[in-house]
């Protein structure tokens, strides 16, 4: 084994004068030969946020001869600056920037390769997109290469209450301070108070921008492919929210494209879950093997897309595994992939037309799409979709005969559909779903429509009541195996409460029999293909250098007043935003962390009644350093403006150090 050499604080010099921090693992031999590096560039403070995850990284590609680098942003963790919005134009020249240092420096030949996740797949593109001269390929994961299309702010032009959520995080983020121990005892409070005066609250900005502008260009790779010209790995899972990116870039980007789909939710795949996970440091060192050192590692011989073909499972709110096999494709669109048609009559789905029968009309209650989970999973229990059954009363639901075959889908079903609705404004929300011979119903995917957007997503036309709209509406990719016996069952429904914030007014959708259609995209079967090569399982994880000292607790459910009709959704993680971990000291450093997060969205028969509040408090402890923080945000909506209103409090120990109270009415343009 290697000897590796950890350094907890390296400062990166920004061509302006501020500087970056970062962790590093170094290979000795590097003091000797230079080696290439892996960088990682992300908001989330490697210090201690981060601290675990990292060191089940960095350190195996320091042990396969990289020097590895994790990097916090500007206005992040312990870096200079302040941090405005997420991928600003300010992140990603600095992403460019910190590659050039890396590139220059003594223990560096030249060539650097960049990862992430979520925040670190976004960048990594970005920073491609400007061309640095010494990144040379990159893997990021469950990322986007659109943020109109597919981010956390608007599904199908409709939007998101994941903006709020989200938004609310980052305003908890963005309140910790930089750690005294690496930028002085006696400037910590300064550089925090800084970022304090600076802040500002997310959502409501996100919220100024409800149509596709500069705003949603900016960063999107898909605006220009040409712009990404090196080698690309996305991995992504049928859990997470980034299901359609992989489609986009193996059809779109002209570089060598290599693509891993697995069943996970929003993790690193040797951390997957569902299972099975795959050792995502194995894979990607091979990458490196290949891109950085010149190694023939065989990815290049074989098919560059690899997909989980999940089998059906009875509904949940959690899977450990989702059973299936792994299938690959040369290329997209592929060969193997063709277009069944099910038309969308009044006796269900049907591969004729059948145009008679009665219009159709659903005016779905507000609390239609509680079955649904998150759009994201982290595989927190009862994140994901439960029996669509829960929802089944407020949609039009059109089945399909038994299949006589199993059927597998791989790529993204749409429908076309034919419909009028009876308000200036509106949504559909479509969810297809696998329907077991005892009538569960088990998400296979979901897509949206705002009818302000059916002629474009630039500027937004109001519904003309009663008029027929012909709209397109995708649906998220997936691929999943319909079994022999079981029936495709097609939710339409105009509103899908909590996922999406809903229209101004209960709005009834009709629909004529036999003039709407669901494309589903069928892979055949490839009997000569040979197996994919196996992927093997990950290393064990070394022990962690962090000691529990109380263990968290997560709660979630949905309640129904009686008396009001008023729905109820609760989040409530004693521990941390995405588990409950509770109080953790990393060793270490001696710092101990703790969190506490509450989710609440509410909605009553009005829709104007919806609701979102996000409570959070954290804080961090060790020694005579003891910063506190409380933040509470909350949502609502009259016919013509959003509402926010948001706080953040800071205590330094017990004494105040900060207060902010923000208050925003932005006004609805489509949504």
């Amino acid at each position: 084994m290697p000897e590796i050499r950890s350094i907890e604080t390296a400062w990166i010099p920004m061509p302006d004068g501020a500087r970056l921090a970062a962790r590093m693992w170094m290979p000795e031999e590097a003091a000797r030969t230079p080696l290439p590096a892996i960088l990682e560039y992300i908001p989330y403070r490697r210090r201690d946020r981060t601290r675990m995850r990292d060191e089940s990284m960095h350190p195996r590609l320091a042990e396969a001869g990289y020097v590895s680098i994790r990097v916090d942003m500007r206005g992040a963790g312990d870096s200079d600056g302040l941090m405005a919005d997420e991928y600003s134009e300010q992140e990603i020249q600095d992403g460019a920037d910190v590659i050039a240092w890396i590139a220059a420096q003594e223990w560096c030949d030249g060539k650097v390769g960049m990862f992430g996740k979520s925040w670190g797949a976004y960048t990594s593109f970005q920073v491609a997109a400007k061309r640095p001269p010494a990144l040379k390929a990159i893997a990021p994961v469950m990322g986007t290469d659109d943020r109109w299309l597919e981010d956390i702010h608007f599904y199908g032009g409709v939007l998101a209450n994941d903006n709020f959520w989200w938004g609310s995080i980052m305003q908890l983020l963005n309140a910790l301070p930089p750690d005294p121990q690496i930028v002085g005892a006696d400037k910590w409070r300064e550089k925090w108070k800084e970022r304090l005066d600076a802040m500002t609250f997310w959502p409501a900005l996100w919220l100024q921008h409800q149509t596709h502008d500069h705003m949603w260009r900016r960063g999107s790779i898909s605006e220009n492919y040409d712009d990404v010209a090196i080698p690309v790995y996305f991995f992504g899972g049928w859990a997470d929210l980034f299901r359609d990116t992989p489609f986009r870039i193996a059809e779109h980007l002209k570089g060598p494209v290599k693509v891993l789909m697995g069943p996970w939710a929003h993790l690193y795949p040797h951390e997957g879950i569902p299972g099975p996970k795959a050792d995502f440091l194995d894979e990607m060192i091979r990458w490196w093997n290949l891109w950085l050192k010149g190694e023939d590692t065989g990815l290049v011989d074989e098919p560059l897309l690899r997909f989980w073909m999940q089998e059906g499972v009875a509904p949940a709110g959690y899977h450990s595994e989702r059973p299936g096999r792994w299938v690959e494709e040369a290329a997209w669109p592929s060969p193997n992939v063709s277009e069944r048609g099910l038309w969308l009559n009044a006796a269900g789905l049907g591969d004729e037309a059948d145009t008679n029968g009665e219009p159709m009309r659903i005016a779905s209650s507000t609390d239609y799409g509680k079955a649904g989970g998150d759009m994201c999973s982290f595989a927190i229990p009862g994140d994901m979709p439960v029996d669509l059954r829960h929802d089944a009363g407020g949609a039009l639901l059109f089945r399909s005969p038994p299949l006589d075959e199993a059927t597998d889908i791989l790529g993204q079903p749409s429908v076309d559909l034919v419909v009028s609705a009876d308000r200036p404004q509106g949504f559909v929300a479509v969810t297809l779903a696998d329907e077991a011979p005892d009538g569960a119903q088990t998400l296979i995917t979901r897509g949206f429509a705002n009818f302000a957007h059916r002629n474009g997503d630039e500027r937004p036309s109001p519904v003309i009541p009663g008029e027929e709209m012909r709209i397109s509406v995708p649906l998220h990719g997936i691929a999943q195996r319909v079994a022999a016996g079981h029936r495709l069952v097609l939710h339409v429904a105009s509103t899908y409460w909590p996922i999406l914030w809903p229209s101004p007014e209960i709005v009834t959708l009709t629909l004529k029999p036999g003039h709407s259609r669901l494309n589903l995209p069928v892979r055949h079967a490839t009997p000569d293909a040979p197996d994919p090569r196996a992927l093997p399982e990950p290393a064990p994880r070394a022990k962690r250098k962090a000691t529990q000292l109380r263990e968290g607790k997560l709660e979630r459910d949905w309640r129904m007043d009686l008396k009001t009709g008023t729905l109820v959704h609760r989040v409530f993680i004693d521990g941390g935003v995405f588990g409950p971990v509770g109080d953790v000291r990393l060793d270490e450093t001696g710092t101990v962390i703790g969190d506490v997060s509450e989710r609440i969205y509410e909605i009553g028969p009005d829709p104007l009644s919806a609701r979102a509040i996000m409570k959070q408090s954290g804080f961090f402890r060790r020694d005579d350093w003891n910063p506190r923080f409380e933040t509470w945000s909350e949502m609502t909506a009259t016919k013509t403006h959003f509402v926010l209103k948001a706080s953040v409090t800071c205590r330094d120990g017990e004494e105040e150090f900060h207060h902010v109270d923000w208050h925003h009415e932005i006004p609805r343009n489509g949504m």
